[in-house]
C-alpha cells in the first residue's frame, strides 16, 4: 500500500528520534516536491508497510531502541532494497565504515546543509 496519491520514488522516510529534526527535514523535502513519511524509531520504521514503497530513507544512527546500524542490518536481512542515507552528529571513521558496510548509500554529518541533503536524496534515488 502506497501513501495516497503517491507514485514510486517520490517518498522519503525520515527515521529520527528527535521530533524537531523529523519536522524540519519533512518541511524541506515537501517544499522541494518530495513526500515524507516520519518515524520516531527504527522499530516503527521497520513495522511500516508504507516504508517499503519509499524512494529512500534518512536514518539517524543514534536512537533509543534499535540503532541505525541495527536497522540497516535488519533491512538487509529482510531483503529491502531501499537506499539509506545515514545521519549522525557523532561521526567517526569506525561508524562511517560500519554504515557503508551495512549498505548505506551515503552519510550526512549533522548539522548539514539543505543542499547536501537534497543532493544525497537525489543521488540515492538516481542510483535505483
Amino acid at each position: 500500500m502506497k501513501p495516497q496519491g503517491a507514485n514510486d520514488r517520490v517518498w522519503v522516510c525520515i527515521v529520527d528520534d528527535d521530533a524537531s529534526v523529523r519536522k524540519s527535514l519533512a518541511n524541506l523535502l515537501r517544499a522541494t516536491g518530495f513526500g515524507a513519511l516520519l518515524f520516531g524509531s527504527g522499530e516503527e520504521f521497520l513495522a511500516s508497510t508504507l516504508a517499503r514503497d519509499a524512494g529512500c530513507a534518512l536514518l539517524d544512527l543514534r536512537m533509543p531502541g534499535l540503532t541505525g546500524l541495527e536497522v540497516l542490518r535488519e533491512l538487509a536481512h529482510l531483503g529491502w532494497r531501499l537506499p539509506v542515507i545515514c545521519m549522525s552528529a557523532h561521526w567517526d571513521d569506525t561508524t562511517l565504515e560500519a554504515s557503508l558496510r551495512q549498505g548505506a548509500v551515503a552519510y550526512l554529518a549533522k548539522p548539514f546543509s539543505e543542499e547536501a541533503l537534497l543532493a544525497a536524496v537525489q543521488a540515492a534515488m538516481t542510483d535505483l
